[in-house]
């Protein structure tokens, strides 16, 4: 999850702009336990996917002969 859709309980504004110390500390929270592959839009985590089985399915055959 990115906070760019988040809303702060404790000043009303999204944590993204990071308005108050509890907004500053779910942003580096949230930046901190970011993995990888989160920003990555679903389509691209799909070609991704798709890519990498092309890849075994290839190697599958090349070890094949």
């Amino acid at each position: 999850m990115t906070c760019d859709r988040l809303v702060c309980a404790n000043c009303a504004g999204p944590v993204s702009e990071a308005r108050c110390s509890v907004c500053r500390a779910e942003r580096a929270r949230q930046h901190r336990e970011q993995s990888p592959l989160a920003g990555l839009p679903p389509a691209a985590l799909l070609a991704l996917l798709l890519t990498l089985l092309a890849v075994a399915l290839l190697a599958r055959e090349a070890a094949a002969f």
